[in-house]
Parts: structure tokens; C-alpha cells; sequence
């Protein structure tokens, strides 16, 4: 199912990831050529995590500019994971129409998670990595090379 392989994919990138805690952030930047990855963990408690995982650009305005900008909701006692809304320069969607996620897009649910898969296999890829870089505290945002 796309949910498992979404959780795969994400653990698969940032092994660490049901360790992680709120306000914490990692980033990569494999190479010059590709944008670098961004992931917060905007919130966390005993059954799920909603992580943001992101690029951003510089615009020509000088503004940075996501794309895509995306929440993601973990499972860890289902071994599943699922996209709750994405965003970039054109606009923003999501898969829930309520707070309590009862009410749903599954049209947007459908796409996005979709989207997600491809996006997380593309990062793959990319070579992209956040395993074995320290979190930041505090909104400090600082990186240390894997291994060190």
C-alpha cells in the first residue's frame, strides 16, 4: 500500500525519525545542482508525527520561495505515513477538510500522497541524506556533516 511506502521512503532517509522532536531540523544538500532538502518536526505525541519536509528557491524577488512545501503525517504503530497538504508558488491543498481529519479530500488525498511517493523516490535519487546530523534547538539552524 502507498502508506507503507511512503514510511519506508522517509524512514529509509532519516532512520532516526521517531526519535525526533518537536522544533527539530535537518537538512541536505547533495550536490550544488539540486535544492536543498529541508525537515521539521512540527509535531509529535504517543501515536503519530507531522513532519514538513521542503525546497525552497531564492525568487527573483529575493523572497524564498517553497516548492514544494509538504506536511506529512507518521504512524510508527502502522508502518504507515500519508501527506496532509502541499504547497509551492502556485498555491496550497490538503487532504483534510477539518482539524479532527474526519472530513475528506479524496481527490486531494489521492494526488498528493501520489506525489509524494514519486517526490521521495526522486529525493532518493538525488541523494539526498539527513541521517547522522545533529538537530537544532531553538530555531538555530546548523548542520553537521554524517558521521562526525
Amino acid at each position: 500500500m502507498i502508506f507503507n511506502s511512503i514510511y519506508s521512503m522517509l524512514t529509509g532517509l532519516v532512520p532516526d525519525l521517531l526519535a525526533l522532536e518537536i522544533g527539530d531540523h535537518r537538512k541536505s544538500s547533495p550536490a550544488k545542482i539540486f535544492m536543498p532538502l529541508n525537515l521539521d518536526v512540527l509535531d509529535k505525541n504517543e501515536s503519530e508525527i507531522t513532519i514538513a519536509l521542503s525546497h525552497y528557491y531564492r525568487h527573483e524577488s529575493g523572497d524564498m520561495i517553497a516548492d514544494p512545501d509538504m506536511e506529512i503525517r507518521v504512524i510508527p504503530s502502522m508502518e504507515a505515513a500519508e501527506a496532509l497538504s502541499y504547497q509551492d508558488y502556485f498555491g496550497y491543498r490538503t487532504v483534510y477538510l477539518d482539524e479532527a481529519k474526519t472530513l475528506v479530500n479524496i481527490h486531494a488525498k489521492k494526488e498528493l500522497n501520489l506525489f509524494l511517493e514519486a517526490w521521495l523516490a526522486n529525493i532518493r535519487h538525488q541523494g539526498h541524506d539527513l541521517t547522522g546530523l545533529k538537530h537544532c534547538v531553538s530555531g538555530n539552524r546548523h548542520q553537521e556533516e554524517p558521521g562526525s
